[in-house]
């Protein structure tokens, strides 16, 4: 796609700005970093067209307080596109804490239920559904219910979906996907992330 021009133009009767206008299915996968936050990227690019903002975190804890939010929280409380935050569970699932123990599976299954809820009545024009790939890798969510509920979404909601080990039916469904490779990471160097990088 040099300087932005398509590669074919399909025969589907569709104009030009019609099919610009078209609902965009983003995945974002692969095992390096930066799949969140090109995600967030895109969020904030759909807020300032003033649309309204959902964000469902299915990995990461509600206790966890991370920039993207505070950023994007503040941002919808101006008064213009709202933004609305959800957050499924108490963290990365495969660290148990003794005492913790929290039925993972039902809470991502409920999270889903809710996606399926505001797609039908049409509650957002952008979905950020972040580390939503995990649910499905792991059985919580059915894939191919996902993708059919994503086909068939009304209106014009644009979904993106973050994670590894994106599903192949996931895959083949999207629009767009984009897959992130690491190179070098300061992890490789014993550098654990911090404030203002990771988080």
């Amino acid at each position: 796609m040099p300087q932005g021009k398509v590669t074919s133009v399909p025969d589907d009767g569709l104009t030009t700005r019609q099919r610009r206008r078209q609902a965009v299915l983003a995945v974002h996968t692969g095992h390096g970093k930066g799949k969140s936050t090109a995600a967030f990227g895109m969020a904030l690019r759909a807020w300032s067209a003033g649309w309204p903002v959902g964000v469902f975190q299915f990995v990461k804890s509600e206790k966890w307080r991370v920039g993207e939010e505070s950023a994007l929280k503040a941002l919808g409380a101006t008064g213009g596109a709202p933004v609305t935050w959800h957050k499924m569970g108490e963290g990365w699932s495969w660290i148990q804490r003794a005492g913790a123990e929290r039925d993972h599976a039902a809470e991502a299954a409920e999270g889903w239920a809710q996606i399926k809820r505001d797609l039908a009545a049409e509650t957002h024009r952008f979905y950020v559904l972040d580390e939503f790939t995990y649910p499905m890798k792991w059985g919580w969510v059915d894939v191919d219910e996902v993708v059919a509920t994503l086909a068939e979404r009304p209106g014009n909601q644009h979904v993106v979906i973050t994670g590894r080990d994106a599903a192949p039916a996931l895959l083949e469904a999207a629009d767009l996907v984009t897959e992130m490779t690491k190179v070098k990471h300061p992890m490789d160097a014993g550098r654990k992330g911090q404030q203002g990088i990771e988080w």
